[in-house]
C-alpha cells in the first residue's frame, strides 16, 4: 500500500471518527486544510463523495458510511499491529480512547490512572466523559466503562461490580418531612424521578427488602431528570427523595450531604462492566488497561461498596 493511500485513509477515518476536519487535524498533527485536501484527493481517487460538507457540520454520505464501516476496525487492527512491532513485541503503546460516565469516571477511575501511566508510559489514555451509551466500533473507542451497553459478537464485557440502587434524601429534607418506615409511605413524599436516556421512560421505583418483599412504590413527583449526577445534587439540595445508583450516592453519603431512606430496601441495576472489541488481535495497550482497571477496582474495594444493599 502506498504512503499516499495510507495518509488518505488516516485522514478519512480520523475525520469520520471526530466529525470534523479540525479535530482530525489535531489528532494527526496536521492542519485542517491538509486533512481536508487529503480527503478531497481520496474522494477524487475513488470517484465518490465521502462527506457532505457545510459551514457547521461534516457528515458521512451513504458511500462514506459504507466505506467507514468496512475499513475502520481492520485499519485500527493494522495500526495496532504495526505499533506493537515498532515498539517491541507486544509492548503497550499508543493512544487509548476510553468512554466513561462523568461521576463514575471522575470519582473512581481517574484516580487509577496515575499508577497506570507510570507503569505504561508509552500509552496515552484519551478519556471521553459522556453518560450516553457509546458504539465502540462505530465511534472508534478502544474501551468503554459503564452499564447496559448492548453486547454483540464484536464486543467483550468483563464485569466490575453488581450495582444496587438506594433511596436517599438530604438531612434537611428529612428534618422537615419525617422519614418513611415502609415504601407504602413514599406516596406522601416529594420524589425526584429519573428518565431513561435510552427509552425516554420514567424509571419505576421497584424495591426489594432484605427479607425478600417486593414493592413498586408510588411517589409524588417534584422533578424529572435524566442524569444521575444532577439527580444526586437535587436530592442533596433538599428537593426530595431520589433513587440513586450507589456509585453516585456514595460520595455524598460519606460527606453527610445525603442519608439513606428505608435502608432495608434497595433495587437492582445492570452491572458495571468494562467493554472492549473482540478483535482477533487485542492490542497490548487494551489488554494491559483492562487488566489494570479490574485489578485496581478490586484492590480499592469498589465492587463490595457498589453492591451493598
Amino acid at each position: 500500500m502506498s504512503t499516499e493511500l495510507r495518509s488518505h485513509l488516516d485522514a478519512f477515518i480520523a475525520a469520520a471518527d471526530d466529525g470534523s476536519f479540525s479535530a482530525a487535524a489535531r489528532r494527526l498533527g496536521l492542519t485542517p486544510a491538509a486533512v481536508s485536501k487529503s480527503v478531497a484527493q481520496f474522494e477524487a481517487r475513488l470517484g465518490v463523495r465521502l462527506f457532505q460538507r457545510s459551514t457547521r457540520r461534516l457528515a458521512l454520505t451513504t458511500d462514506g458510511e459504507r466505506l467507514y464501516g468496512q475499513v475502520r476496525l481492520p485499519w485500527a487492527e493494522i495500526g495496532d499491529a504495526l505499533t506493537d512491532l515498532r515498539q517491541g513485541a507486544g509492548k503497550p503503546a499508543g493512544t487509548l480512547k476510553v468512554a466513561l460516565a462523568y461521576t463514575v469516571g471522575r470519582e473512581y477511575f481517574v484516580p487509577m490512572m496515575e499508577s497506570f501511566v507510570r507503569r505504561y508510559p508509552d500509552v496515552v489514555p484519551d478519556l471521553h466523559f459522556d453518560n450516553r451509551q457509546v458504539d465502540l466500533v462505530a465511534e472508534g473507542f478502544d474501551v468503554a466503562i459503564g452499564g447496559g451497553i448492548e453486547l454483540t459478537d464484536a464486543l467483550i464485557a468483563r464485569e466490575l461490580a453488581r450495582l444496587r440502587i438506594v433511596l436517599v434524601a438530604s438531612p434537611g429534607y428529612l428534618a422537615a418531612h419525617p422519614a418513611p418506615t415502609h415504601p407504602s409511605e413514599l406516596a406522601r413524599h416529594r420524589g425526584l424521578l429519573r428518565r431513561s436516556l435510552g427509552s425516554g421512560r420514567l424509571l419505576p421505583w421497584a424495591l426489594k427488602s432484605r427479607a425478600g418483599e417486593e414493592v413498586v412504590a408510588s411517589v409524588r413527583p417534584v422533578m424529572v431528570l435524566d442524569d444521575p449526577e444532577a439527580l444526586a445534587r437535587a436530592a442533596a439540595s433538599g428537593m426530595g427523595i431520589a433513587m440513586l445508583p450507589r456509585p453516585h450516592a456514595l460520595p455524598l453519603l460519606e460527606r453527610g450531604e445525603l442519608v439513606r431512606v428505608l435502608p432495608d430496601w434497595s433495587a437492582d441495576s445492570r452491572p458495571l462492566s468494562i467493554y472492549y472489541t473482540s478483535r482477533k488481535l487485542v492490542p497490548a495497550k487494551v489488554r494491559v488497561f483492562v487488566d489494570h482497571v479490574i485489578e485496581e477496582f478490586r484492590a480499592r474495594g469498589h465492587a463490595e461498596r457498589f453492591a451493598a444493599g
